[in-house]
């Protein structure tokens, strides 16, 4: 089947070109502005009519600086000036950093010995060498039930206030990187454990939020590599997403990328016409090369795949540069696309937030 695919592709974006009316009435579509809450007034954005709406960044730390002191103000702020646009709010409730330096959990949480640390430290191994790992960013305990019943109060503090106002909100990726010979699991985890909280705070997330989309990012899981080590881990998360009526997604969008391809993509468009299901276009998404044909692939051909391979209702796509700009505006408003540069233009925008897009390995079935 991988010889098809340079071909499927093509012809894909070319009716990505043709449909993006038609796409853009199928797909909700919305700007990801991570925490760059001021470029919630980029003309660009707000005057492109298939731009539904932003997603925002906000986390647990900012929102909840003391215990069961919670302030919404941001969120408050953000609705209210894409309301009187006529924009959505999606929110992204952010627990989980990539950086060894940021905790995104509040800072009792850190401190209060009931909570163990309150976040867990991550780590960046090559293949599977867990001795030489190397600080990779922190999670908070999600699998901790003293962590989870607080994480719980801001979520039922947060559906009271937002809840049927905003469009939706979405959970971060599951994906944690612990390894997997157990050295470097922190206290009291277990891939099993995990699973269990996860789908947990799902069921708390939907309690908090029954209105708007109520929606979890499901990428991989710690403790097997699908389809080698099936645990069932990721896919009872989605079985679970169905029972609960909880939406599903993630990072990133990479056609043909063996990872994805093998874990989240085929449980996303399984799901989809039964769950509400999106896909987030992250920093350095747009430079991703198909292994199949070894060419960069197009704003187009990322848009079809999301369409007629996902099938997902939502995308969120991210702002970097030149490709957000000369790439994927032109392509909402339904205007002809520029030639694209060199591509060194795209790596002097610097790095960029991201989640697991370099996570692969293995054979790639394809669509």
């Amino acid at each position: 089947m991988s010889r098809f695919l340079p071909l499927m592709l093509l012809v894909l974006g070319v009716l990505a070109l043709c449909r993006v009316g038609s796409s853009a009435e199928r797909i909700r579509h919305y700007v990801f502005v991570n925490r760059d809450r001021d470029h919630l007034a980029d003309q660009r954005f707000l005057a492109t009519d298939a731009f539904a709406g932003a997603q925002v960044k906000y986390t647990w730390r900012e929102l909840e600086p003391r215990p069961d002191a919670y302030d919404f103000s941001a969120i408050g702020a953000d609705l209210a000036f894409l309301t009187a646009r006529g924009k959505r709010l999606f929110i992204q409730l952010q627990d989980v950093s990539f950086s060894d330096a940021i905790k995104n959990v509040p800072p009792y949480l850190l401190t209060d010995e009931q909570y163990s640390g309150g976040a867990a430290r991550q780590y960046e191994i090559e293949g599977d060498d867990e001795a030489h790992a190397q600080p990779g960013g922190w999670v908070a305990r999600r699998w901790d039930p003293a962590v989870q019943a607080r994480f719980y109060r801001l979520l039922t503090a947060l559906g009271q206030r937002f809840d049927g106002r905003i469009e939706g909100i979405t959970l971060p990726e599951t994906a944690v990187t612990f390894g997997s010979s157990g050295r470097l699991y922190p206290q009291g985890f277990t891939p099993s454990a995990y699973r269990d909280a996860v789908i947990a705070t799902m069921r708390a997330l939907k309690r908090s939020f029954p209105s708007s989309v109520a929606m979890q990012y499901a990428n991989f899981m710690p403790g097997e590599w699908l389809p080698g080590t099936d645990q069932g881990y990721l896919k009872s998360v989605y079985e679970a997403a169905r029972e609960l009526k909880v939406g599903v997604g993630g990072p990133d969008l990479v056609p043909g990328k063996p990872g994805q391809m093998q874990h989240a993509y085929p449980l996303i468009r399984a799901a989809s016409g039964s769950i509400p299901t999106a896909i987030a276009v992250q920093h350095g998404n747009y430079e991703h090369k198909n292994p199949s044909t070894g060419k960069r692939v197009t704003v187009p051909e990322l848009l079809t795949f999301a369409r007629e391979y996902l099938g997902v209702d939502y995308v969120f796509w991210c702002e970097q540069e030149p490709f957000y700009g000369r790439d994927v505006v032109p392509l909402l408003k339904g205007r002809p696309l520029a030639s694209p540069g060199p591509a060194s233009a795209s790596r002097r925008a610097g790095p960029g937030p991201g989640g697991a897009a370099g996570r692969a390995g293995g054979p790639l079935p394809l669509p």
